[in-house]
């Protein structure tokens, strides 16, 4: 089959698709663009989406497209549109005026999720992915029912750190979530193609977020979990506006460079009315397998004081130890393949801890956005 009949048919496919807002098929209505098939069967195409526009309907198009004949593979580019790509436009040929922006939603309390914990970091690099996965399966491991959301949009790693690739299934409306180590799972990277760069504004950030939250069957959980991305952006803000939170643990490095980028970011769940539950300093010093001695390889003590500034406990201090990233890459926590080495003893002491702390809180106070 040539490219330009495959394309002929993936167009067919996706005008038998119709969009709720505008009441006629996608390619009608111009949320569908750029249309390219390449000799191996590859389809690439955007997809424009907006605040009204169902969430499962980019889903939709994407599994109508891989099921025509000869499709080998999609690439599907989302992007936001405030009014799905089609600027109105007044007789006299000026852009009619722009309507004001909504308010921010009120935060719900999602009780049957538990504790509702995001897990921040300043900066990229401190290894929060890795304390948001072990921290999780420690939990699990401990008997408690426990969610992880990756809400890292632009770096979602949590798939590789627990080892799953598959795409999670719909059932009765709800998206299903995957399962590893006896955490339930949902993440950008089992939705997006590994190389699609996320080239998102905020309210397509708060529209997945919202999905995970609300369109993901999570059942009865006791702890759940957001890995969230580095600093204080659209995620952070969009988390605090959808969900409740009962707090925030802050993930750092002992060095100066690290501490001051947490504090910002401690600082920014603090104006929006969410405790901060402690500081969790990672990369606290390296135990070497030979001989045992404790090595501090960068400064000591930022996390320390980190925590002593804020007026919180420190969590837990986590040590370097060889072969972590390898287990990380292969989906491997290290609570779960070494619980009993050094990075494998803290964070479980590290779960125990957040057990501890955490009983008594109760969800934050619906907020809205700062001024």
């Amino acid at each position: 089959m040539s490219t330009q009949a495959l394309k002929t048919d993936v167009e067919q496919t996706l005008g038998g698709i119709t969009s709720p807002r505008h009441g006629s098929d996608l390619m009608s209505a111009g949320m569908v663009r750029d249309i390219t098939v390449d000799a191996a069967g590859v389809v690439t195409f955007t997809f424009v989406l907006t605040r009204e526009d169902p969430g499962s309907l980019a889903r939709q198009a994407r599994k109508a497209v891989e099921g025509v004949a000869g499709v080998t593979a999609v690439k599907m580019n989302v992007v936001d549109s405030a009014d799905g790509g089609q600027a109105a436009v007044r007789p006299s040929g000026r852009p009619a005026a722009q309507p004001a922006p909504p308010a921010p939603p009120t935060a719900d309390e999602m009780p049957a999720l538990g504790k509702v914990l995001a897990i921040s970091s300043g900066k990229g690099g401190v290894g929060k992915s890795t304390v948001s996965a072990n921290l999780a399966a420690a939990l699990a491991r401990d008997g408690h029912r426990v969610g992880l959301m990756d809400a890292d949009i632009y770096g979602p790693n949590i798939p590789r750190m627990f080892g799953l690739s598959d795409k999670p299934e719909v059932q009765g409306g709800k998206i299903q979530p995957l399962e590893a180590h006896g955490v339930k799972l949902m993440s950008l990277g089992f939705i997006v193609e590994r190389d699609a760069p996320a080239i998102w504004r905020g309210p397509i950030i708060m529209k997945i977020i919202g999905q995970f939250l609300r369109d993901v069957a999570w059942g009865e959980l006791d702890y759940f979990l957001v890995d969230l991305p580095p600093g204080t952006g659209d995620a952070q803000l969009s988390l605090t506006q959808i969900v409740r939170l009962h707090g925030a643990i802050i993930v750092t490095t002992p060095q100066e460079m690290a501490v001051g980028d947490s504090l910002r970011g401690a600082k920014m769940f603090e104006r929006v009315g969410i405790a901060v539950v402690g500081i969790v300093e990672n990369m606290s010093y390296f135990v070497c397998p030979h001989c045992h001695e404790h090595s501090e390889i960068f400064l000591a003590g930022g996390g320390s004081r980190l925590a002593a500034e804020l007026g919180v406990p420190l969590l837990g201090q986590i040590p370097l130890q060889a072969g972590m990233a390898e287990r990380a890459d292969r989906g491997e926590p290290i609570v779960v393949g070494e619980p009993d080495s050094p990075a494998g003893v803290a964070l479980r002491e590290l779960a125990r801890t957040v057990i501890t702390r955490t009983a008594g809180l109760v969800p934050a106070l619906p907020i809205t956005a700062p001024r």
